[in-house]
């Protein structure tokens, strides 16, 4: 029998990456989900099993959550939380409204999806719960603190989950993410624009020599990048060894921050990361 694969967030990027993968690998049967009606239309149109879920609505959730069940007959065997978004802009200047709605994807509708998947986990005595967190669910750049924040408290959520699950069979993963081709920085956009009066900001000056020029006029290949394969080879091992990592740090930016974390004072850290 195959093992079902529920993965969020698949609209594009990483989780359009990982749904077509696992498609055609051998001993899965994936169901995609995504926000809007139109990308799970086209999912269909090509083949997937495919159901609308916003991770924002936990009424949606709890529909999506059940339409999969009833696609598998009920069997769930690895979710991979993907869905996410960003909302650039600096700390102060971002309205408490801002967070809540970050917040609503990025941790809580993941969690409320979480705690639907691990019942039909402890009973089938087996499951794999992957959260895409991202490197900056552990190190912090500026810019991005409602991104950070949101991932950080993704992580405090995930580590405590992963060890009070310890021998129930439902293994608990993380994936730490770094730059990687995607629609992210277009698709946060709209976000900085409905919650951030930058023109109003005490840093103005640096909106428009420094972020505005990012979001709006994309640059060059950021260093270190790879490319989305190599997050679905993590998710692959992650989901298909007999004892998997309970994290996997994805580009070599990522185990950079990790060695200086580990070596450097907090100073030192602080200082390196205000000139990036």
């Amino acid at each position: 029998m195959d093992r079902v694969l529920l993965i969020t967030g698949c609209s594009s990027g990483l989780g359009e990456h990982a749904a077509r993968a696992f498609r055609t690998r051998p001993g899965w049967r994936v169901i995609a989900t995504a926000r809007k009606e139109a990308d799970v239309e086209r999912l269909r149109a090509e083949g997937f099993d495919a159901e609308i879920m916003d991770m924002a609505d936990e009424a949606s959730i709890d529909a999506g959550f059940d339409a999969a069940m009833r696609l598998s007959g009920g069997r769930i065997d690895a979710v991979f939380n993907n869905a996410g978004f960003g909302l650039p802009g600096a700390v102060e200047d971002l309205p408490t409204g801002a967070l809540r709605e970050i917040f609503e994807t990025n941790v809580i509708g993941l969690h409320h999806l979480t705690r639907r998947a691990i019942p039909v986990m402890r009973a089938q005595g087996a499951g794999r719960i992957v959260q895409h967190s991202s490197g900056f669910g552990r190190h912090v750049m500026r810019w991005r603190g409602a991104y950070n924040a949101s991932k950080h408290a993704l992580e405090g959520l995930t580590d405590t989950l992963r060890i009070e699950l310890r021998g129930t069979g439902i293994r608990v993963i993380t994936l730490n993410t770094g730059p990687i081709p995607s629609k992210f920085r277009v698709n946060s956009i709209p976000h900085f624009e409905k919650w951030v009066n930058w023109e109003s900001s005490a840093v103005r000056a640096k909106y428009e020599t420094e972020l505005l020029p990012f979001l709006y006029q994309p640059g060059p290949r950021a260093p270190f990048q790879r490319e989305p394969q190599a997050v679905t080879n993590r998710l692959i091992h992650a989901l298909e060894s007999g004892n998997p990592h309970p994290r996997y740090h994805i580009t070599p930016a990522t185990h950079i921050a990790e060695a200086l974390r580990r070596i450097l004072p907090q100073r030192a850290i602080d200082a390196i990361t205000a000139r990036l």
